[in-house]
């Protein structure tokens, strides 16, 4: 019997999805201009040119032809892709509301259940998304990515046995998804009658991928610091920073370079007499150096009534890069000049597009936490544009916090964290920049040192609240039985009471990271 033919049009989209396939987006998007010219009133057309609209970095071209698809036929995955749009678009309110229609639906599709799940957590919805997850691995459960999907969020949602078995889940049905292995052992303490030592060894041995032996020795790091073999932990350690570092392009240098050239424009002289920023008293920043401790803070002040925890936000920084290029000419030919140019941009109009871009990422609480690390450069910068907001920067014993972060596994954060030389660099310039911050505007930043946390959590917490203007709350102290999600390297420690056992730790690796304890001291860094 001869075989059907195929009308043009589904031909041709065929023919554009193995151009997909085959990674040829630019001939995929000739071959679909031919169809929606051929083929004008083809709802399916119009989707495919609006996936490879929004592939291609077009969103609002992408936006303008799903519109088109949805007006020739409604289908929930038209409509999900028109959440996808709005939402790399920048317009998440747009995103959340074309998204709403599909939070409650049941699809007999798994890859639409995990695609929205996946939207949803984008958007910040991770109960939803979670279901959906559910859902795709019921229709199929021999899909990896699904079980992975679903672990990750179930570990920032805090049920830590049941992304245990999702990771697990993963590991059985693709045995080369390496970044399973990796969040699987930092889910809790491995002991030595359970642990993954072994198998991580194995799959090493007959690993060639970089990227995956990256994952595999942080992984054995971990673990093996667990079981209280220290030595054999930093030789892994050692070996999954320094294949990650091999396949990077970074240079500590620029960001010294930057850091010391924020230092000289944001000088005293900006900061004195009356700062016309926004009248905004919202947010709350929660800034440092990663694992000082951040999170700790971010989930005391977030179980207060008052506050809203909307996690770690690049809101200002995109603010911040849109007001340059609108306002500024010429622009700034090089990241030196960039930083230049933000001391002279109205900090008012600053302020308020920052406060107006965080609307649909909080709730009505009057103040919202902003947990974003690197806000550290931005301190002074933030002051002028909010002078009302709050800024909290942590610190910790510089040893531990060097190291903690070494052993961090942060995939495309941090890239000085991968060599012990570029991260005593980095400390060192971070260091000298709160100093001239707190130099700059005195009585501005509040200082959290993580030992004195940890030894005082209710004082601590006290001078917190006090510091943010809020009245004392006791659930503030039971910040572990917060139900909101942490997608930070501290969703697992969060869940738990204050601890000391981190404080120290680095001494356990004195003699591999003397280098590093002689670079701070002789940068007049305290490491004792």
């Amino acid at each position: 019997m001869a075989a059907t033919r195929l009308p043009a049009k589904e031909h041709l989209a065929d023919r554009i999805a193995g151009l997909v396939d085959r990674g040829d987006v630019g001939q995929a998007l000739a071959a679909c201009r031919q169809l929606n010219d051929s083929y004008p009133d083809y709802a399916y057309g119009w989707y495919l040119a609006s996936f490879l609209m929004k592939k291609a970095g077009n969103p609002v071209d992408a936006l303008n032809a799903i519109k088109r698809a949805l007006q020739l036929g409604y289908s929930d995955k038209f409509q999900l892709q028109k959440a996808k749009c709005l939402f790399s678009a920048g317009d998440i309110p747009g995103a959340a509301a074309a998204i709403d229609p599909l939070a409650e639906k049941s699809f007999d599709d798994p890859d639409l259940h995990n695609e929205t799940g996946s939207q949803l957590y984008l958007l910040g919805d991770y109960r939803k998304a979670l279901v959906h997850y559910s859902r795709a691995i019921e229709l199929d459960g021999r899909r990896a990515d699904f079980h992975f999907n679903r672990a990750a969020l179930q570990r920032y949602l805090g049920d830590t046995d049941g992304a245990e078995a999702g990771f697990d889940a993963v590991i059985a049905l693709k045995p080369d998804e390496f970044e399973a292995y990796n969040g699987r052992a930092q889910l809790r303490r491995q002991t030595t009658g359970r642990n993954h030592v072994e198998q991580l060894r194995q799959v090493i041995s007959r690993t060639s991928d970089p990227f995956g032996l990256t994952q595999l020795y942080y992984a054995l790091g971990k673990e093996q610091e667990d079981l209280g073999d220290f030595d054999g932990a930093f030789a892994s350690l050692s070996q999954g920073a320094g294949s990650k570092r091999r396949h990077m392009q970074y240079s500590v240098e620029t960001d010294l370079q930057i850091m010391e050239r924020i230092r000289e424009v944001y000088g005293p002289g900006l900061f004195n007499g009356q700062i016309a920023g926004s009248a905004s008293a919202d947010p709350i920043f929660i800034l440092g150096m990663p694992r000082t401790g951040t999170t700790l803070v971010e989930r005391i002040l977030g179980s207060h009534s008052e506050v809203f925890s909307a996690g770690e936000l690049n809101n200002f920084s995109l603010e911040l890069v849109r007001l340059v290029k609108e306002t500024v000419r010429p622009a700034p030919a090089s990241r030196l000049d960039f930083v230049v140019a933000t001391a002279g941009l109205d900090f008012c109009a600053l302020g308020d597009a920052y406060v107006g871009s965080t609307m649909a990422l909080r709730d009505d609480s009057p103040y919202f936490i902003d947990k974003l690390p690197f806000n550290f450069l931005y301190a002074g910068l933030i002051h002028l544009a909010l002078p009302r907001a709050r800024i909290i920067n942590l610190q910790r014993h510089p040893m531990d916090t060097c190291f903690a972060i070494y052993k961090q596994w942060f995939k495309d954060a941090y890239p000085f964290s991968y060599d012990l030389d570029e991260l005593g660099q980095y400390y060192v310039a971070y260091d000298r920049l709160m100093r001239h911050w707190n130099d700059a505007m005195p009585g501005v930043i509040h200082t959290v040192r993580y030992e004195d946390l940890v030894a005082d959590v209710e004082g601590e917490s006290r001078r917190l609240l006090d510091y943010c203007g809020l009245p004392w709350e006791d659930q503030c102290l039971r910040f572990y039985e917060n139900p909101q999600a942490s997608t930070t390297a501290s969703a697992v420690q969060v869940r738990q009471p204050i601890y000391g056992t981190s404080v120290g730790r680095w001494r356990h690796y004195a003699k591999h990271l003397e280098p590093l304890r002689r670079h701070l001291e002789q940068a007049g860094i305290d490491t004792h």
